[in-house]
């Protein structure tokens, strides 16, 4: 564990140098239905919730802070909150948030849930935090990474609320925790089933929009190049660096720049499906995220998503009986929380599968099954031989990354050993500036 004085050092870096701009908006207290993935009949089994069907009930006079209605709890029931940075209709990252909220609501017996969308991180979440934990609500979720420092300082000031925080980096194993899971596991799938479709297409080169110069943001692009070499030894992946986790103008601009610089196939680390549809325009191929829902076109060619339900749901409970420890909680595939659209069970692949060569669909089906069994995991994903793509030897043959690599640069005071900043072999960006 990191001591309290280099977390700290780590929190002003990260935060001065990716605070995201969101616009502000008030709580929306009574949304739309969940919408359901499109039902399919071929896939490997894999435990995965139904989707929701009901919103959460809406809540009598909210309270306005800053801007943002601050709901009510409801007495005698267990409450639950979640704070967005995007619109909960998204179609990507907050929408799948959102409904593992209506996951809880629905499968934890006298819980009342309720949600805040459009709020900036930084100053503003701070506000929010600590105005849900005054009105009195239980568990309180926290769903982007630059809400990590806001949520500890409320933390602290709440010791009778919960809180957990999701993709960063810190706990006070008290009343509040850190959530996040190995999507790295399913980007590296989707990159073995993106490099045989840039390789039928006799297109071998990928795209990838990343966010922000985090860990995170290294980790999953590296996972998609690992994946793609193993059925594409000659493909190449470019990197184009957006700056925002939720913008469709941008999004769309940065996949388009992509496309016409001769990428075949572009991923992306944001939250709109804008990948697929500017693929559709194209004639090429995108592979979204976020979302069970994101694949509304032909042109996606699978989705690797989060299904947050299940997860919610035990730490609600476990919230609710006393006995949940918040730490340092990261879930592989056999959770049941990670999925790959077209592969889960109920679902039919994307069209773009249907002419791959046989031994890289045998391959890929083979590996969602080992990781939905629990045998192939993030450490198998990050097991060398590795080189990055300055010919230098990341991890010699048979060794792992260890957790704290997966999550840490030296630049921003980490105790990683081989750390995340490296692009793997066939990246063909630089390494971006960690401004420091």
């Amino acid at each position: 564990m990191l001591t309290k004085k280099l977390w700290s050092m780590i929190s002003l870096l990260v935060i001065a140098a990716f605070v995201v701009t969101a616009c502000g908006g008030p709580t929306t207290t009574e949304a739309p239905a969940a919408t359901a993935a499109p039902a399919a009949t071929q896939a490997p089994a894999a435990t995965q919730a139904p989707p929701p069907t009901e919103a959460p009930a809406p809540t009598e006079a909210p309270e306005t802070v800053g801007g943002f209605q601050i709901p009510a709890i409801e007495e005698g029931k267990f409450n639950v909150a979640m704070v967005l940075i995007g619109p909960h209709d998204d179609g990507g990252w907050s929408q799948a948030h959102y409904e593992g909220l209506l996951y809880v609501e629905e499968n934890v017996p006298d819980t009342h849930v309720a949600y805040i969308e459009l709020v900036p991180e930084g100053a503003d979440s701070e506000q929010v935090f600590r105005s849900l934990a005054r009105k009195g609500f239980d568990l309180i979720f926290g769903t982007s990474f630059g809400y990590m420092d806001p949520m500890e300082v409320v933390a602290e000031e709440f010791p009778d609320s919960m809180f957990v925080h999701i993709s960063g980096f810190k706990s006070n194993e008290t009343n509040f925790g850190n959530l996040f899971g190995a999507m790295e596991v399913m980007k590296y799938i989707a990159g073995m089933m993106a490099g045989s479709r840039a390789k039928v297409d006799g297109a071998p080169k990928l795209g990838y929009m990343a966010t922000f110069p985090i860990p995170e943001e290294l980790r999953l692009g590296n996972a998609i190049a690992l994946g793609m070499k193993r059925t594409c030894p000659e493909c190449t992946m470019d990197v184009r660096w957006i700056h925002t986790w939720h913008d469709p103008v941008i999004e769309k601009e940065a996949a388009a720049s992509l496309f016409d610089a001769g990428v075949q196939v572009v991923f992306t680390g944001a939250d709109t499906p804008a990948a697929g549809d500017v693929a559709q325009e194209k004639g090429k191929w995108g592979v979204n995220y976020d979302w069970v829902g994101a694949c509304k076109v032909d042109a996606c060619l699978t989705a690797p998503y989060w299904n947050w339900g299940t997860v919610y749901a035990q730490i609600a409970e476990a919230t609710k009986a006393g006995t949940y420890q918040p730490g340092w909680e990261y879930f592989d595939a056999d959770s049941g929380a990670l999925g790959l659209y077209g592969f889960m069970e109920g679902q039919t692949p994307q069209p773009g599968w249907n002419d791959l060569p046989e031994e890289d669909k045998q391959l890929i089906l083979d590996t969602v099954a080992a990781a939905l069994a629990g045998e192939f995991t993030r450490f198998d994903v990050f097991k060398g031989p590795i080189s990055d793509n300055k010919g230098n030897v990341i991890l010699e043959d048979g060794v792992s990354l260890e957790q704290l690599d997966l999550d840490g640069f030296k630049e921003f005071g980490s105790p990683c050993n081989t750390c995340m900043y490296w692009w793997a072999d066939g990246v063909t960006a630089e390494l971006p500036s960690l401004g420091n």
